[in-house]
């Protein structure tokens, strides 16, 4: 979502070619080629290992899908680094980080440097799982596993960005933001999904195609973007085949249900979430990340259903894979 110079009309990839030459300095728009002079290579973020990393094939997938689907040229293996204060940063307009694949946020001052730097150049970041709702941060695993609506960015993070930009803050970008409309719009059809959930996703789940994601902005334009994980939707197996299985979360409610969540006995943990408009939730969990019921602010109580089948994972990584490509082609082209 970076706000790069405007360019004449012309196609995307061209607008691309103009933005490099923008972003990069002259000493390296020879290194720049080579790669294939009409791609851009895509950062990501792995400290240790990278095949270690959370969701391996989820960002090639991702990124030879766009390749496919658009007239936006990007290299399909992703460049990776491990710290901000990697001089690539320096080179490439995009980086892409899961927020679990990295344990310590606690960065050094050539990593805040780094990074500060690329983001005031222009840079653009896009935080993955940045956003881990209350119930799920016990375990580094869960935010993975667990796509979870909420509205507040990870304490760790909003430590480090307060740190680095003190003007500025995480904001709610609104569910009309172009970023929504930037390629696909709206959600696939949703035809294949089971009666019991069609409705819940349309009109509560993802309503007109949109998504929880919190904007950062610097010098005026979003530099920073974190959204719940949706990565776990991207990637596919050398034969061609989602990498892994979705299920749905689904908020029930029945008759006489109010009143027997009220009363119910309950011992166990009770967390917070931040809903759109700024109130909250308040979520009960029997298990620890599998939230059982919840509170709502405007005092109605509803259970959470769990839905297994293959037409709700293909189709919640369809979505997935349209958000991430509404998610790439608006920070390459505007």
């Amino acid at each position: 979502m970076t706000h790069f110079p405007t360019f004449s009309a012309g196609p995307p990839v061209g607008r691309l070619l103009a933005v490099l030459a923008v972003f990069f300095a002259p000493a390296t728009l020879q290194a720049a080629t080579a790669f294939e002079a009409d791609r851009v290579r895509v950062l990501q973020l792995a400290p240790s290992n990278p095949m270690e990393r959370n969701f391996p094939a989820a960002l090639p997938s991702l990124l030879e899908h766009l390749n496919e689907t658009t007239t936006i040229r990007v290299h399909p293996d992703p460049l990776f680094i491990d710290s901000f204060a990697d001089e690539r940063l320096r080179r490439h307009p995009l980086l892409y980080v899961n927020f679990g694949d990295r344990r310590d946020w606690t960065l050094s001052e050539a990593e805040k440097a780094g990074l500060k730097s690329f983001l005031e150049r222009g840079g653009f970041l896009y935080l993955d799982a940045g956003i881990t709702t209350e119930f799920l941060r016990d375990d580094p695993r869960y935010g993975q596993s667990h796509s979870f609506a909420d509205w507040e960015i990870h304490p760790s993070l909003e430590e480090l960005f307060r740190e680095l930009f003190p003007d500025s803050a995480f904001e709610r970008l609104p569910r009309q933001h172009p970023l929504f409309r930037s390629f696909h719009a709206g959600l696939p059809p949703p035809d294949e999904l089971p009666d019991s959930v069609r409705d819940y996703v349309i009109n509560e789940k993802w309503p007109q195609g949109t998504y929880s994601f919190l904007q950062l902005r610097v010098n005026g334009r979003t530099a920073v973007l974190a959204s719940p994980i949706i990565a776990m939707g991207w990637g596919r197996t050398a034969i061609g085949t989602w990498a892994n299985t979705i299920s749905f979360r689904v908020r029930e409610s029945a008759e006489g249900l109010d009143e027997q969540l009220r009363e119910a006995a309950y011992a166990g943990a009770r967390f917070e979430a931040v809903r759109e408009d700024g109130r909250k939730d308040t979520i009960f969990c029997q298990q620890a990340a599998t939230p059982s019921w919840v509170q709502e602010p405007n005092g109605r109580w509803r259970i959470f259903r769990y839905y297994h089948s293959r037409e709700i994972s293909d189709y919640a990584h369809r979505y997935y894979t349209q958000l991430g490509v509404n998610l790439f082609v608006y920070a390459l082209t505007q």
